[in-house]
């Protein structure tokens, strides 16, 4: 991981005179020597604060790593992130409930009317990119391969019951079980817009905002399907089978190209920039988030961006605090 790059020449000063004003005490010297030793190999000003956030489950992971290796860093900063998934992050970032919200899809214009409308001003950031992953069980020796038209026809409520072989005659006479993110998670509003082009989904579809309760689902019946994030994919891969889409396999490689078209997605957070400006901490986590998320995505299963467009986010960061 890098190193946060905050201490000042001043804050080095101020600990060597502090270690000489208290040399006549064995005991603080030695505690003070230690995190003046500590902040000189970190580069770290030691900052106290909470920083709180909510939103898509398939970031998460993502924001979970990242919390994990800052926490290591500034121990005194307590960050919360919770996982409503991504519009039931919006609602509790117009709500002023959070100073950031993960999101697995652009913000909806009707919630970016709400934060207007509250007086909430925010800024956009991208952190990964994902490919939305349809899985089947291991032992689907048919679904190998979908069309996006195919994945429409299984998807789509039309008033059947569903079998395989409605599909294509040459597959079994079963029915189709479902497993779906739920309607509050960005992954399903992807889903919804790029291949049921917003018809209902199947009225028969389990639906879960608990993305280990979808990998549970399909692993344990050889006639159902699901999709999530990538990560989740990987995770699961030795108990799951994913699907080509379009004769292209979900990779890092395709992911990055665009040839995994069209469930290829970036991956979000939305930072209030008033929190930015007048709590130190969400500024710094929100830093270390853009200087670490490409390394971190690679790490828990999703793809990073180019490095040039981390650093212009970081020049975007610094514009606002």
């Amino acid at each position: 991981m890098k190193k946060w790059q905050y201490l000042t020449s001043t804050a080095l000063l101020g600990s060597a005179l502090f270690l000489a004003a208290c040399s006549d005490s064995e005991d603080t010297s030695s505690t003070s020597a230690e995190n003046s030793t500590e902040q000189a190999e970190t580069g770290t000003a030691q900052l106290t604060g909470n920083v709180v956030g909510d939103g898509s489950s398939t970031v998460a992971p993502i924001t979970e790593a990242l919390v994990e290796e800052y926490a290591a860093v500034q121990k005194d900063v307590r960050v919360a992130v919770g996982v409503s998934g991504t519009g039931g992050g919006f609602e509790k970032f117009i709500n002023g409930e959070t100073d950031f919200s993960n999101a697995s899809r652009p913000i909806k214009d009707t919630e970016a009317e709400e934060l207007k409308n509250a007086g909430i001003e925010y800024t956009e950031f991208e952190v990964a990119y994902d490919g939305l992953s349809v899985v089947v069980h291991p032992d689907n020796t048919w679904a190998k391969n979908l069309t996006v038209d195919q994945l429409k026809k299984i998807w789509i409520e039309d008033g059947t019951k569903k079998k395989w072989s409605d599909i294509d005659p040459s597959w079994p006479a079963e029915e189709i079980v479902y497993y779906s993110p739920g309607s509050d998670s960005g992954t399903y509003d992807y889903f919804d817009e790029v291949i049921l082009d917003g018809e209902d989904i199947a009225k028969d579809a389990m639906l879960s905002e608990d993305d280990n309760v979808l990998v549970q689902g399909v692993t344990g019946d050889v006639n159902a399907i699901g999709y999530f994030g990538y990560a989740y994919y990987l995770e699961n891969k030795d108990k799951l089978q994913v699907v080509s889409v379009e004769g292209v396999e979900p990779t890092n490689e395709t992911i990055e190209s665009g040839e995994y078209s069209p469930l290829s997605r970036p991956l979000f957070v939305y930072v209030k920039n008033s929190a930015l400006k007048d709590n130190e901490a969400t500024f710094d986590f929100m830093k270390f988030t853009l200087e670490n998320a490409g390394e971190m995505a690679e790490v828990v299963g999703y793809v990073s961006l180019p490095a040039d467009k981390y650093e212009a986010s970081l020049k975007v960061l610094e514009g606002l605090k």
